[in-house]
């Protein structure tokens, strides 16, 4: 496996780039209730930047009309700078946009995505934090701690997941996460023309990058069983407060992190991806009801990030809703969209209070074309079964999905081909039906009478544009239809880390 001190190599090269460019540098009552306090002419302090993976514009309706009916709105929603945004990737070895070289691949992944608005290039499927001919590229993050700001990285995700780990490393394939080193998992030598050097930090695992590099001050999230007690080490001789601990792999807990006052903390809280909030809420006794929610990390990074003079980029995930909708669950990615909901209620909250946070809430990509379907009909696409579970290695992860698996046409609620010929195929799945707001009394999950009709197109991510909500100073350059790279720029400039 690579040695320990590779990334040094790393901080060598990142170095250079930023020295040569630093110079460069609940319902809502309305839908645009902040219109009044949109605060565009205040100095910008502080970046939160909450993404919801796999958010697509039917998962943030869907969820506002299971919990707050047809006039109901979520938090973000409220925000009052609304845009799209376009999420395409490129394919391996392309060169950027305009140029002669240039191929894009209309599907992204959340490690091509995350490359996108962390560091400003395309790259390939499957890489975080290299462009798509394989070069290192800096990250916002990488920028932010350069400059002196405080930096967090939060995730209901395994903290080297493709998402928070496009901010704090840089590999060739998102694979390449730890705990040791694997060349299946790490080289890419289609790409490089061979197998590399273990000391290049390309192919260094994504946990021992994270863990010696100190991008981010604050981290929290799940994910222990990728780090160690060498791990573990590391993060203390540089000041973290370790909670739980990776050299006996015990977890850590809610209580740990109410605990804590460091102003550098380092807490993972399963050795998974965290627990979903519906077998939480099911379990309360459960040793994963001891996890905290995504607000609970929220409020706690924000508390410790905002003592720094200079200010703080903190990015956010809720990653279930992505896991949830690969799994076509749509109970589960509903309750994981409503609980992200509550960390952008609480990145709001702060930043209303504060005056000089610019607030960014959008998605990597959309998952798996949720729809809503007019109530009684059926959907036509074919499949044999549900895709399977690509989250099953989190064994808490065990509610049964709100239709059944088999395959089998609902005989009851189904009754032809109503919205396509492929509704005649008994190898189609039954729609997914959720009681509303709106709903009269004694109507329950599941039954024909609900009046929220869900489907899903396919177990795979989609091409479409995702949804930008924002607040605060600066919320107006998320307004229209930007691209994913472009958010490297607004958040760039708005701290004054990129022109």
């Amino acid at each position: 496996m690579p040695a320990r001190g590779t990334t040094a190599l790393l901080t060598l090269a990142l170095a250079a780039s930023l020295a040569g460019t630093a110079g460069i540098a609940g319902a809502e009552s309305s839908r645009h209730g902040d219109q009044a306090d949109h605060g565009k002419n205040g100095k910008i302090k502080n970046v939160i930047y909450l993404l919801g993976d796999g958010m697509g514009r039917t998962h943030v309706t869907a969820a506002r009309t299971r919990y707050y009916g047809a006039d109901g709105h979520l938090v973000m929603e409220s925000l009052p700078a609304v845009g799209q945004v376009s999420t395409y990737a490129v394919q391996q070895g392309s060169g950027q946009p305009g140029s002669s070289d240039f191929a894009p691949n209309y599907v992204t992944d959340s490690a091509s995505a995350a490359t996108a608005w962390s560091s400003g290039v395309k790259t390939y499927n499957a890489a975080l934090g290299v462009d798509a001919k394989g070069n290192v590229v800096p990250t916002l993050m990488e920028y932010a701690k350069q400059a002196g700001l405080r930096t967090g990285n939060v995730s209901t995700a395994e903290i080297t997941d493709a998402t928070p780990a496009g901010q704090m490393s840089h590999v060739l394939l998102r694979g390449c996460q730890g705990p040791t080193y694997s060349a299946s998992a790490c080289q890419n030598p289609t790409l490089t023309g061979g197998a590399l050097p273990t000391s290049d930090v390309r192919v260094t695992p994504v946990a021992d990058q994270i863990a010696r590099n100190g991008t981010a001050d604050v981290i929290l999230g799940g994910g222990l069983s990728r780090f160690d007690a060498a791990d573990e080490s590391a993060l203390e001789a540089q000041g973290y407060d370790v909670l739980g601990s990776p050299a006996t792999q015990t977890v850590a807990t809610k209580t740990d992190l109410a605990g804590t006052s460091a102003p550098k903390v380092f807490g993972l809280f399963n050795k998974g991806n965290l627990t979903i909030e519906k077998y939480k809420r099911e379990n309360p006794s459960s040793v994963q009801a001891q996890e905290p929610t995504v607000a609970d990390m929220t409020a706690k990074a924000i508390s410790l990030l905002s003592s720094g003079k200079k200010g703080f980029y903190l990015q956010v995930e809720g990653a279930l809703i992505d896991k949830r909708s690969h799994a076509n669950d749509a109970a589960q990615t509903l309750e994981e969209i409503k609980a992200f909901d509550e960390a952008v209620r609480v990145a709001r909250d702060f930043a209303r209070r504060d005056g000089h946070t610019l607030v960014i809430v959008t998605a990597d990509h959309e998952c798996a074309g949720f729809n809503i379907i007019e109530k009684g009909t059926f959907t036509n696409a074919e499949a044999t079964t549900p895709p399977a579970n690509t989250d099953g290695g989190n064994t808490a992860n065990n509610s049964t999905p709100s239709r059944p698996s088999g395959g089998a046409k609902d005989p009851v609620r189904s009754t032809g081909p109503v919205n396509g010929s492929g509704a005649g195929d008994p190898k189609n799945f039954a729609p997914a039906t959720f009681r509303t707001a709106d709903d009269p009394a004694g109507v329950v999950d599941g039954s024909p009478d609900a009046s929220l009709w869900l489907t899903y197109l396919s177990g795979n991510h989609t091409g479409a544009d995702v949804p930008v909500f924002a607040y605060g100073p600066g919320s107006d350059e998320l307004e229209g239809s930007i691209d994913n790279t472009d958010l490297f720029d607004i958040v760039g400039g708005a701290l004054g880390l990129t022109d």
